[in-house]
């Protein structure tokens, strides 16, 4: 199949060596050309997993945005949240019909490539589709080369608008086969683990991050009282979840961690494969960090949003909200991904599900 692969992101590179090797035509675009200039003039990435190193060639490196989405029927965006505002905007002309986007994983990014797509007078039929994770835990160890320590086994998945999913699984099932059906994107948003894990790592971990020079969160940094918060907040996005009907299974953060439970969606043991490679190991800036401006200030708004409009209450996840926006000097919920931000926190339920029924 030909697929476009947007972004510069770890992500990025593992999905488009990943989707090269698998036997897919992958146009793989940067907006950074410097940095993207190894990849350009070898049309190689270099990867190590647990199948060994190889250099894995890339079809298409390309500087032209219309170039790969135009070329391609399925385009993947494995970027964070931070970036969706703007490439929405940058690839709204270039959507036709039949074409589906992929984006893992969403916060409600699914809603937001559309809306822009209409707002700027682009109504082919194009759908758009969220998971709850990245396929892969990737770090760059090079301007061409990556270390993948764990890809996905599961990768539950809703489209916008949902009634295009058959067509939309159709296409994405051939990339992803990890690709598990669920109902519709508010449900993909819903899976987001990033929001979950993330925010009380980093804040109950604030003294070490600001102490040390670099600190493992996923090591030393993961103590049973910091999990039991987490567990907490995840049971809250759980209960959103079951308040609007959304079924089992709802991937519990829990069976991440186990090595015996139910799979989740890096499989089990994944988390320690993560902590034995070593990559986490970083310096984590709390006002600036991705975990703070991604899955805090866009995930975990979203989540207290969909709860607040569910009549479901999330106090650990608005508790969190609150001493994140007390770290950075800023109201992280006035500017997150919120429904009310999104123009959809006055549609009741019937006009909601109306909605991500038939889209825009």
């Amino acid at each position: 199949m030909r697929v476009a692969v947007l972004g510069g992101g770890h992500g990025c590179y593992a999905a488009a060596a990943e989707l090269s090797e698998n036997g897919h035509e992958v146009w793989f675009w940067r907006r950074d050309l410097e940095d993207f200039a190894p990849v350009i003039k070898s049309r190689t990435i270099r990867v190590r997993d647990f199948k060994g190193s190889r250099d894995v060639a890339i079809a298409h490196p390309t500087s032209s945005l219309a170039e790969a989405v135009t070329s391609t029927e399925a385009i993947v965006i494995p970027l964070p949240a931070l970036a969706h505002g703007g490439l929405a905007v940058a690839t709204a002309p270039y959507w036709r019909d039949g074409q589906v986007v992929f984006l893992p994983p969403g916060t409600l990014g699914s809603i937001l490539f559309a809306k822009q797509a209409r707002d700027l007078g682009n109504s082919a039929d194009v759908s758009f589709a969220e998971t709850g994770t990245l396929p892969y835990l990737v770090r760059k160890h090079g301007p061409a080369e990556i270390v993948v320590s764990v890809y996905a086994t599961r990768l539950p998945t809703g489209v916008f608008p949902s009634k295009n999913a058959e067509h939309a699984f159709s296409v994405l099932e051939q990339v992803y086969p990890a690709i598990e059906r669920i109902d519709d994107a508010l449900s993909g948003g819903l899976m987001n683990a990033g929001p979950i894990i993330h925010p009380p790592l980093i804040m109950m971990n604030a003294g070490p991050l600001e102490h040390f020079p670099a600190w493992d969160i996923h090591n030393e940094g993961t103590q049973p009282s910091i999990r039991a918060v987490t567990t907490a907040l995840d049971n809250e996005r759980i209960a959103v979840r079951e308040a609007l009907s959304y079924r089992a299974p709802h991937f519990p953060l829990a069976d991440h961690y186990s090595k015996d439970g139910e799979e989740w969606m890096y499989g089990n043991a994944a988390h320690e494969k993560l902590t034995d490679s070593g990559d986490w190991r970083e310096t984590i800036d709390l006002k600036t960090h991705r975990y703070m401006r991604e899955d805090t200030a866009l995930g975990l708004s979203m989540i207290v949003s969909i709860g607040r409009w569910a009549g479901q209450p999330t106090p650990v996840g608005s508790g969190l909200l609150a001493i994140a926006s007390a770290i950075v000097g800023e109201d992280l919920y006035a500017r997150g991904r919120t429904l009310e931000n999104l123009g959809l926190a006055g549609l009741d339920r019937a006009a909601m599900k109306d909605f991500l029924h038939n889209g825009y």
